[in-house]
């Protein structure tokens, strides 16, 4: 066979592989490419709308469930004191159940993190019915009979301002007076050198006997069970912190019913007292200069509305017992806040709105980084597809070509062998008689 007849056979093999493989590989190739690119692109521009939406209906979920978890808190205490009422009224009984009913905390001392065991209870007292403490357990320890006081007059109480026994006393059997959170204020001075805010919240219930009223059962509850449910958590973030950062506009706080925040990555935030028992003043706008310049910075969420007029409006919906979003100004940080009511009621803490409510900030700013972040990292994996598919494809034409002509020559070659030798010299002695003629 001529070379020119080979060469024909082998353009032919090589055009219909070429038409048949090459070309429909390349054209699924280009168009699986362009989905990828375009799925990059939507996805590049709908991510922080996406990413917005969903986390914030995430963190109004997990500040709802945390409000849930302190009222399911707050009826477990009401639960233990109940139990206190039927337990024999001796010193070493009062003691034994202060001692039983312990759980976790994360504490910092000297720049340190530790992770204690605590009571959860500060105070368990019995008192008769003029006000005279008859039993009393504070800090673990049974109070000496010498030390005990008449709290009827709540200049005797632990914070010389507590009018619990009078609460108590005008209530009915079984019901339970809830007081406000109490303690002892931390200016922002104490706080930067590590001083943290150490209050109680005090339950109370009457006793009574065949002449009536019979005296008054107490439980003061440590402060710091009920802040864990806050102070370790950062709402973008799935676990947990031993104390979150205010100035990253990232945290959980708490606040009751009255607006006033007892709950607080910063403690000079919280309503707390002077030593005389009067409590320290919260921030309004013609105060807040002056105060701020003593440290003095108590938050009550009804009064700061200097601040941006949003935060009422969320402490007034909050207060009908409803959960909401809103993004409000705080500075130069724009912040969203989704809160949650806390569903627990008592005779201080009424309906709608009960004890309180959850609140979860988020810096918007930093959390438009965290959409940026991801929608990079989309496009990135799209570049990655893209350029992977570039090197298949160089790869598999290259790899065809040569397939192809392989073949092509292994059918050349194939021609060759089948065609006798003296046909093919037949057909040489007849081209040269046509040349003679």
């Amino acid at each position: 066979m001529s070379e020119t007849k080979k060469d024909k056979q082998l353009f032919t093999v090589g055009r219909v592989f070429f038409l048949l493989i090459v070309i429909p590989l390349s054209l699924v190739a280009l168009l699986i490419a362009n989905g990828i690119l375009k799925l990059g692109d939507t996805a590049r521009e709908q991510a922080a709308t996406v990413l917005d939406k969903k986390s914030q209906e995430e963190i109004k979920l997990r500040a709802m469930n945390v409000a849930e978890d302190v009222a399911d808190f707050l009826r477990d205490r009401e639960k233990d004191i109940l139990i206190a009422t039927i337990l024999p009224a001796a010193e070493t009984t009062y003691k034994e159940f202060i001692l039983k009913n312990e759980k976790s905390l994360w504490v910092m001392k000297n720049n340190s993190i530790f992770k204690v065991i605590a009571p959860l209870y500060t105070e368990m007292s019995l008192i008769g019915r003029n006000g005279d403490e008859i039993i009393k357990i504070a800090n673990g320890q049974i109070v000496p009979k010498g030390k005990l006081a008449n709290v009827a007059n709540p200049a005797n109480t632990a914070y010389k301002s507590e009018d619990y026994f009078a609460k108590a006393k005008a209530l009915n059997k079984g019901e339970i007076y809830v007081s406000p959170v109490t303690g002892w204020y931390v200016n922002r001075a104490d706080f930067a050198k590590g001083k943290r805010f150490s209050g109680i919240l005090r339950f109370a219930t009457p006793l009574f006997d065949k002449q009536g009223f019979a005296g008054v059962i107490s439980l003061a509850i440590d402060i710091r069970h009920l802040a864990r449910f806050t102070d370790n958590i950062i709402p973008t973030q799935s676990g947990y912190v031993v104390e979150a950062d205010a100035a990253t506009g990232n945290y959980a706080y708490m606040v009751d019913n009255r607006g006033f925040i007892i709950s607080s990555p910063n403690d000079y935030n919280i309503e707390g007292l002077y030593g005389d028992g009067t409590p320290v003043p919260a921030l309004t706008d013609k105060t807040a200069k002056v105060l701020m310049s003593k440290g003095e910075e108590v938050l009550n969420v009804y009064q700061i509305g200097y601040i941006d007029p949003t935060l009422p409006v969320i402490a007034k919906d909050a207060a009908a017992g409803n959960a909401g979003m809103k993004t409000y100004k705080s500075g130069t940080q724009t912040l969203f806040v989704a809160y949650a009511a806390i569903k627990f009621y008592s005779s201080t803490y009424p309906k709608p709105g009960g004890f309180g409510w959850i609140g979860m900030n988020v810096d918007t700013g930093k959390f438009n980084e965290l959409a940026l972040s991801s929608s990079k990292k989309i496009q990135q994996e799209a570049r990655s597809w893209i350029a992977t598919i570039i090197v298949i494809i160089t790869v598999s034409v290259i790899l065809l070509f040569l397939i192809a002509a392989l073949l092509a020559r292994g059918i050349g070659r194939s021609i060759e062998a089948e065609v006798p030798a003296d046909s093919q010299e037949g057909a040489e002695y007849y081209d040269d008689e046509d040349e003679e003629d």
